[in-house]
């Protein structure tokens, strides 16, 4: 493909990239109305909404913003763990499985964008969890207060004449086997030595063993369910009577969804006591109207830029600007894909990384004046100029992007940052840097290549006469 074909390909992809994520990045309902020829017109536009079946399986998006504990407000409760009837070993699985039996409460809940996350400080292990939008301190004492309860049940029909209430559940009550997660003493996530396909290996106690022997013996062919909480996670059949205490959960599982199980299991079978340190109640600290007035500063400041890109470099003023315009509308349209929540570092994270993108456009035009300077025809001046400072863009960009993994801390360090906020800032300043690539690089390429000729730089570029 030649050059110029190329070229117009990516336009075409440019084009067609800030089309879509425009229609993402509005707001979710945007009155418009205005007269024209003595004609009144009004109508509404907003992002789009994805909803339709896939195999059977509804598929539903609405594309908005996410909204942190700082802008939305809610309630923030520390707890503690008390470890000391679990051995040392056992201590990092049973704080992982008590994190992940409050997500699992906190999701069915339908907080939105909750944080949890833990701690450990010494013989000091905490959990903190964040749920915005969650004003009764009741409600967050029942959903993240209690100890996860695991237990297991079979299933038997019942009449409905003489129990109509069974109806509900198709017929089928649950009947309590006296089986705990008391008496797991452990779950971990094995491969069959045959197939190499992931299963779930349970261990349970002494007592454990006797009880699930005697269940797996009257009972063989039947499902048995596994409860955590009252809800049921599966319902396994029991194959053959299991009188070792040792058992495997067999089901076409992929190795995420074993470890998942795993951790279920676990969260029932290593019952950590869980006391509150600190319950608090956050009010909004931005509020609705402080977010416009951000958002307002931000356009603005944006548009500050641009005029400075347009005064100073001309056409290739013009050219940045546009690449400035088709990164801020991606990037809000990439932090509803993705689920980005807004907090006021997060704001801060944006805005720093919008004037990193114009830093790029700045390089690559003074370089470019440069080989100009030089009396190089203006191709070779452009090309060149793009060469040149793609070293020193792409240097301080990786410096920037370590330094926001660093404040992410994706890999949970104990050593490193573990707060939701700054882990915001890092996000927002880590999806900026690498679109600031994207768009300083490709975008205004493109763009230079297809619109911006010899006559547009020489006079603003100081070039050879």
């Amino acid at each position: 493909m030649k050059s110029v074909d190329r070229t117009k390909v990516l336009f075409l992809g440019i084009v067609l990239t800030t089309v879509i994520a425009t229609s993402i990045a509005l707001p979710k309902s945007l009155p418009i109305s205005f007269s024209a020829f003595g004609h009144d017109v009004s109508y509404t536009i907003g992002s789009p909404v994805i909803n339709f079946s896939f195999f059977g399986r509804p598929v539903y998006k609405e594309f908005e913003f996410k909204q942190g504990l700082d802008i939305q407000g809610g309630m923030q409760v520390v707890l503690e763990a008390d470890m000391s009837q679990i051995d040392a070993l056992d201590r990092p699985d049973a704080l992982t499985s008590a994190k992940e039996i409050i997500s699992r409460r906190v999701d069915l809940y339908g907080i939105a964008e909750p944080q949890v996350q833990t701690s450990v400080n010494d013989n000091s292990y905490r959990i903190n969890v964040e749920l915005p939008g969650l004003s009764n301190s009741a409600d967050a004492l029942a959903l993240v207060g209690q100890t996860a309860q695991l237990e297991f049940g079979l299933f038997e029909q019942v009449d409905l004449e003489e129990n109509p209430e069974a109806s509900l559940s198709g017929g089928v009550t649950i009947v309590p086997t006296g089986l705990t997660g008391q008496m797991l003493k452990k779950s971990s996530v094995q491969f069959d030595q045959n197939t190499g396909e992931p299963l779930v290996a349970l261990q349970f106690d002494a007592e454990g063993s006797k009880l699930f022997g005697e269940i797996t013996s009257d009972h063989v062919g039947e499902p048995m369910g596994i409860f955590i909480d009252g809800s049921m996670i599966m319902a396994p059949v029991i194959q053959t009577p299991i009188l070792t205490g040792e058992a495997t959960i067999t089901g076409g599982f992929t190795p995420e969804e074993a470890e998942q199980l795993s951790v279920q299991l676990n969260a029932g079978a290593l019952p950590v006591p869980i006391s509150v340190l600190e319950l608090r109640t956050l009010g909004a600290s931005l509020g609705e109207e402080s977010v416009k007035n951000s958002i307002q500063a931000g356009v603005v400041g944006i548009g500050l830029v641009m005029l400075f890109m347009i005064l100073y470099y001309g056409a290739q003023g013009v050219v940045a600007s546009v690449a400035l315009a088709i990164y801020a509308v991606v990037t809000l349209a990439l932090y509803k894909i993705i689920g980005v929540t807004l907090t006021l570092p997060g704001i801060a994270g944006l805005l720093l990384s919008i004037g990193m993108a114009v830093d790029a456009n700045i390089l690559i035009f003074e370089r470019m004046k440069e080989e100009l300077r030089k009396a190089k025809p203006f191709t070779v001046a452009m090309e060149t100029g793009f060469g040149k400072a793609w070293d020193s863009i792409k240097d301080a960009n990786i410096i920037t992007i370590f330094t926001a993994l660093v404040l992410i801390n994706p890999m949970d360090f104990a050593f490193l940052n573990r707060s939701g906020l700054v882990r915001g800032f890092g996000i927002t300043l880590l999806i900026g840097v690498l679109l600031g690539l994207f768009t300083g690089v490709i975008v205004t390429r493109t763009l230079m290549r297809l619109f911006i000729t010899e006559k547009m730089t020489v006079k603003k570029s100081g070039g050879a006469k």
